[in-house]
């Protein structure tokens, strides 16, 4: 008897207790990769190596090999979080090539990220905001290419599946790093996606020697995806620079694409929204339109034509399929339904619909 009372007593107790009281359910670590710490001799220091391996890597009946996406400044508090989710987001969708994501640490970035500046006004500002002057004029992007190449891929490539392909992406800093590495090394990297690059970076230097450091590399296989947010003054001078260099035979066989993001994006907001570009950009996987689920349609469902269901029959690729916009399927989707085809993702304008009082002050 004694015991049932206080079994009771427990319960109305409990049920007694605010929400907020209550006892919290055990939670558990989400984990999104693996974090190594990579020794390096050419630093002489231990840098964080963060790795995301796609979703059929363990899963998939035949191993297969997959291509590797390198991201600078990839600590896990720096922007490897959020490209490794672009890459579950491509795998989901199904709109872009899985791949291994791996983020590599940076911690000095104006020396790391940069070729040595003659600059003297980096030095004093520096000097002005108590900041170590000894790095003010960068010059360690040799020795940071240096460790990417010696120590880095060979760990990547040695312990996982790779087949070769190797992208880098970065932005800012990063991204002037990125312009860096395809003008003195093109053959490290297959794509290189570069965001935001710090063309200011001692007076404008990779803008003003673009042509001429273009002429002097094979870029056969070489592909650049560059883009610039609504930066100004000297950022965007350097980068006209550099895309009109682009624009004349001294890039030989690199192919290249620039997104000019000035009306719609700052420094602050691109990078997330153009890797996601980049990536549909680069690889893209294709797509068959229409549904077979009549209850989605608009009227009796009709057959599809022999050439659809044809089509069908092959295994839909990107070497195979057929480029069309959205506005030519949207013309005539009985037309293109079914079929394997491949759209620009993300490059049509998106019209917006707003309220009249859009923008007003909130009510108090």
């Amino acid at each position: 008897m004694k015991l049932r009372f206080w079994a009771v007593a427990a319960c109305l107790a409990a049920a007694a207790m605010p929400a907020g009281a209550q006892q919290t359910p055990a939670g558990s670590p989400i984990a999104i990769g693996t974090s190594h710490g990579l020794p390096s001799a050419i630093l002489g220091d231990t840098r964080q190596i963060n790795i995301r391996l796609p979703a059929s890597y363990a899963t998939a009946k035949e191993p297969r090999r997959y291509p590797v996406l390198y991201v600078l400044d990839g600590a896990i508090e720096q922007d490897f979080a959020h490209i490794a989710g672009l890459a579950q987001h491509g795998e989901a969708s199904g709109t872009f090539d899985e791949f291994i994501t791996v983020g590599i640490e940076t911690k000095k970035r104006i020396k790391e990220l940069t070729f040595p500046a003659q600059d003297e006004r980096y030095a004093t500002f520096y000097r002005a905001n108590g900041l170590p002057v000894e790095f003010a004029n960068g010059g360690g992007a040799a020795d940071f290419r240096r460790f990417i190449a010696e120590e880095v891929i060979p760990f990547v490539e040695k312990s996982h599946r790779t087949d070769g392909r190797r992208t880098l992406v970065g932005e800012s800093l990063a991204a002037l790093f990125v312009v860096d590495t395809l003008l003195e090394q093109p053959a490290l990297f297959t794509d290189y996606v570069a965001i935001s690059p710090s063309m200011w970076w001692n007076r404008e230097e990779l803008g003003n020697r673009a042509a001429e450091l273009l002429k002097v590399q094979n870029f056969s296989g070489r592909r650049l995806y560059v883009t610039m947010a609504s930066e100004g003054g000297v950022m965007q001078r350097a980068m006209d620079r550099f895309v009109a260099a682009l624009r004349t035979p001294a890039a030989g066989a690199l192919q290249w694409t620039y997104v000019d993001r000035r009306n719609s994006e700052h420094h602050g907001s691109i990078y997330h929204i153009a890797a996601l570009d980049a990536l549909r950009t680069l690889y893209p996987k294709p797509w068959r339109p229409g549904t077979p689920l009549p209850w989605l349609q608009i009227g009796e469902p009709k057959p599809l034509s022999a050439a659809a269901e044809a089509d069908k029959k092959i295994p839909c690729t990107a070497e195979r399929a057929q480029r069309v916009t959205f506005a030519e399927v949207n013309r005539e989707p009985a037309r293109w339904e079914a079929f394997c085809v491949l759209p620009p993702l993300g490059q049509a304008p998106e019209p917006r619909l707003r309220s009249k009082n859009w923008g007003a002050a909130p009510g108090k």
